[in-house]
């Protein structure tokens, strides 16, 4: 008896240390038990709405067809990953833009956030707030085609497919397409979203089984913010990055797209979106995209800390 009770403070202090080492996750939230219903939103647009139920963890999902922006049927419209850092999501739906979860913690908060109130995430939390206003733009690395005057993101698909893995180091996101319509080619477009512990970077790396003449993305275009391409951070790499107060709490917040210079075949905008234009090689292109806010860990107040911070993060560009 004196063994049994001297080994339980042992098996409760590593079951605590195991908890405290995950500093990453991703994370997918499906709601069941309710149903979907044809309704009218106030904007007049009409659409299927899923009521009643609970969000509950998934694995993998396949898109439902009748799914759309505010359906309600996915926690925080898609999956989310972040690491100890900084939170992302993906808009899983005819968006497929990014937005930030600005964090205050280094805890995994993701399977937490959205569940008292399917907006609660755009006011401010312990935990920290979604600081990003998407829009119409690629907000943050989305993926996109240049058709020569506009960035247009992933919004045609015969279906979409997404998975997630988290784990102590790294966690993903799996999000597949099948039969993008884009640029009068019809391309399967298989991506992983990948971050790491100590990272405020996502790793955005993407498979055609198409060749189309280029993969754009980019950064929202937002007044009263700094631009730059910086072409001595990481050799062979070029970062196209924004600060200044572009959060929807009006306060500071750096992004950053870090690209191939090798694979940069134009720097744009269009109205809604800073936009780089690269090229795949083999169907296959990598690129990362990160963000840092003055109320993280980061606390940058300028384009000077962003930068220092990126040459510090260049490390998980690879």
């Amino acid at each position: 008896m004196k063994k049994l009770i001297l080994l339980i403070p042992i098996f409760i202090s590593f079951s605590l240390l195991i908890t405290a080492q995950q500093k990453t996750q991703a994370y997918l939230g499906l709601k069941s038990g309710g149903k979907w219903v044809w309704v009218t939103k106030e904007s007049g647009k009409q659409q299927y709405e899923y009521q009643g139920g609970e969000f509950k963890p998934v694995e993998s999902l396949k898109l439902d067809p009748k799914h759309t922006d505010h359906s309600f049927d996915i926690q925080f419209e898609g999956p989310g990953w972040e690491s100890d850092k900084i939170g992302y999501r993906l808009y899983l739906d005819w968006r497929n833009a990014t937005d930030i979860f600005g964090k205050k913690t280094t805890e995994t908060v993701l399977h937490t956030v959205g569940l008292d109130g399917f907006d609660s995430y755009h006011e401010i939390q312990p935990w920290g707030v979604d600081v990003l206003k998407v829009g119409s733009a690629l907000g943050i690395g989305s993926i996109a085609f240049w058709d020569g005057e506009k960035a247009i993101r992933v919004e045609k698909t015969d279906s979409t497919f997404c998975t997630v893995k988290s784990g102590k180091k790294a966690s993903q996101v799996n999000a597949n397409y099948s039969g993008w319509e884009i640029g009068g080619i019809k391309t399967n477009l298989n991506t992983t979203l990948e971050i790491e512990t100590g990272s405020y970077l996502t790793k955005y790396a993407l498979e055609l089984s198409e060749e189309l003449p280029n993969i754009a993305t980019g950064i929202v275009k937002l007044p009263n913010t700094e631009l730059q391409l910086f072409t001595d951070i990481k050799p062979g790499w070029s970062c196209l990055v924004t600060f200044g107060k572009q959060t929807l709490q009006n306060d500071r917040l750096g992004m950053c797209i870090f690209f191939k210079t090798s694979q940069l075949l134009q720097k744009t905008e269009d109205k809604y979106s800073h936009v780089v234009v690269l090229k795949p090689e083999n169907k296959k292109l990598t690129y990362y995209f990160g963000a840092a806010w003055e109320q993280d860990a980061s606390m940058v107040k300028s384009m000077d800390d962003f930068k220092k911070l990126l040459k510090e993060q260049a490390k998980f560009v690879k």
